[in-house]
């Protein structure tokens, strides 16, 4: 019903609303496949031997869900908003690219998932990983194509690239090493612009976390102790990441001199960029329950202090970045 409000209320067709919508298809999709596997063995062990019956389930719940996905987009969506014939659009300069950076950090994740869930059912690793791939891609070009069609936007080929980067991530890892040793986290909180254009940047808390690109910091998180020989002493759950942000933006290329009449200050527009202590907690040997939330916890940035630089050329020590 959450998921189903969410959709009432875009009323106007924004690119930021856009991928609110994109965000919460994803969590629908993700999440109950996720659960599935969970719920029947814990937090998804590779199996040995290949086993069908596991198999067959994922793949006619996933199916469905692709299905149902792509009819329910249409008439909860798209049926809307006037039609056109497939085209292209370039939204490359909007945002800093922090949308982008979003696009391949989803497109990584839900590979890495995918490729567990077929490894829990017992595919051979290089199957896995191509399974991994192509499921990621094809979820997430279900919104492009739509898009492609839509009059008033278009297919972007800058989501596109992103989405093969993320997934390209995941799988150059997983075929070099077998394991993901440099992950794409994702963090957030609020900022100080979402009341200056509360329409765009959302007005209460779940839409500002999604709406309002100033509040969100996408992560390339590297563990430490995958990189050293396996002799070594150092914390298996230690990480250290690099973020990406930015702030002080009200429009998507610009900011407003005024909205409906009201002036809004002049900010400055800056990319942000961190470095950051991070923790992989999965990596801890647990209890399978136990481990199972660990699971979730591998595509969120832990809180701990950052180093800010902004391409304003200013350094900030931050005691606790989320």
């Amino acid at each position: 019903m959450y998921i189903l409000n969410s959709f009432r209320i875009l009323q106007k067709p924004t690119a930021i609303q856009h991928m609110i919508k994109k965000f919460f298809l994803l969590l629908l999709i993700f999440s109950i496949v996720l659960q599935q596997a969970i719920a029947q063995q814990s937090f998804l062990p590779p199996s040995d031997a290949y086993r069908p019956d596991r198999l067959k389930k994922v793949v006619w719940t996933e199916s469905a869900i692709f299905v149902l996905t792509s009819v329910g987009l249409y008439y909860l969506w798209y049926k809307k908003f006037p039609k056109s014939k497939f085209h292209f659009i370039n939204d490359n300069r909007e945002w800093f690219q922090v949308d982008k950076v979003g696009h391949a950090v989803t497109a990584y994740n839900i590979s890495t998932i995918q490729h567990d869930i077929l490894r829990w059912s017992g595919v051979k690793p290089n199957q896995a990983i191509l399974g991994g791939a192509i499921t990621s891609l094809a979820f997430l070009s279900i919104v492009e194509v739509l898009d492609g069609f839509s009059k008033g936007w278009g297919f972007s080929g800058g989501d596109m690239l992103a989405n093969l980067s993320g997934t390209g991530l995941f799988a150059l890892q997983q075929k070099a090493w077998g394991q993901q040793r440099i992950g794409l986290k994702f963090s957030a909180s609020f900022s100080p612009y979402a009341k200056y254009n509360p329409n765009l940047l959302g007005k209460k808390w779940a839409s500002r976390i999604m709406k309002d690109y100033n509040g969100q910091t996408y992560w390339l998180s590297l563990n430490i102790r995958s990189f050293l020989a396996t002799e070594s002493k150092f914390p298996v759950w230690a990480n250290v990441a690099l973020g990406y942000g930015a702030d002080g933006m009200i429009g998507a290329n610009k900011n407003p001199a005024s909205i409906n009449g009201t002036e809004i200050p002049a900010f400055k527009r800056n990319r942000q960029f961190y470095l950051a202590a991070d923790a992989d907690w999965f990596r801890i040997a647990m209890p399978r329950n136990a481990n199972a939330p660990l699971y979730s916890l591998q595509f969120i940035k832990t809180p701990a202090p950052a180093i800010e630089f902004n391409s304003s050329g200013k350094f900030t020590f931050k005691a606790i970045q989320f």
